[in-house]
């Protein structure tokens, strides 16, 4: 049974990527909706984009320290040159933050209880670590080019041009090609999977949710969305209110003339 599961596993059609897409469809989408939402409202705020790095940082940071402290487990597969994102979180922490924004530093709840489940499973099942490596690889890699170009935009609009991909060095690949290193994070995946028997593969889709779930859960966490959002809603109203303002004094200008 397990030998025919893997040679139908070699099909495009039914690629374990492909199992672990469609499994988490549904969360997946509810989960791109909120981290869009947040981290769109973060397009014109230093601070909030700040803190969605924070919340973040932890994981890949976590991760990446796996991979240094058992380099047998199958999550070191996905150690690929240039993928290491740890540094380049710091980086971006320190020119928003500045150089000290360590020492007072301190894990918020929702981060802490991401990265102890990450720790525990580093110490009882590491292989389970190869769901959120790849839904988190995958999607810095996705997402995170999308954010990485909305930001520059941003940056070029307000006429400075210059500075338009400073605090985005998380969202930089100068390694190889995005696309070319997502393929090969696929393929790693897909090349894992056809080793692992069918009740770990079953358990990799199910902590495939879990990401989704803990992702929400630590962007929830961000503050200052909130207060982001009401200020482009009340810039937003009062222009519109400028524009009706102009429109009625046009109109009674206009009414003058012709009596």
């Amino acid at each position: 049974m397990a030998s025919k599961h893997r040679e139908v596993q070699n099909s495009d059609d039914v690629l374990f990527t492909k199992q672990m897409r469609e499994a988490t469809r549904e969360v997946h989408s509810l989960s791109d909706a909120l981290i869009n939402a947040k981290l769109g409202i973060a397009m014109g705020s230093n601070d909030v984009w700040a803190e969605g790095l924070l919340v973040f940082y932890e994981v890949f940071k976590q991760l990446e320290e796996t991979m240094d402290q058992h380099p047998e487990v199958e999550l070191s597969q996905f150690d690929i040159d240039g993928i290491r994102r740890t540094h380049l979180f710091e980086k971006d922490l320190e020119y928003y933050l500045g150089k000290d924004w360590s020492k007072n530093y301190t894990i918020r709840p929702s981060v802490q209880e991401y990265k102890d489940h990450l720790k525990h499973l580093k110490s009882t099942e590491p292989v389970l670590l190869l769901a959120y490596a790849y839904h988190m690889y995958m999607g810095l890699l996705s997402g995170g080019q999308i954010l990485r170009k909305k930001r520059a935009l941003l940056s070029r609009l307000k006429f400075n041009p210059k500075a338009s991909y400073e605090g985005l060095a998380v969202t930089e690949v100068t390694s190889m090609p995005v696309f070319k290193m997502k393929k090969l994070i696929a393929d790693k995946m897909n090349n894992i999977a056809l080793g692992l028997d069918e009740e770990t593969r079953e358990k990799l889709v199910a902590e495939s949710k879990r990401v989704f779930e803990f992702n929400d859960k630590v962007v929830r966490s961000i503050e200052g969305t909130s207060s982001v959002a009401l200020w482009k809603i009340l810039k937003l109203s009062g222009f519109s209110i400028l524009i009706g303002i102009s429109a009625y004094l046009i109109k009674r200008i206009w009414l003058g003339a012709l009596k």
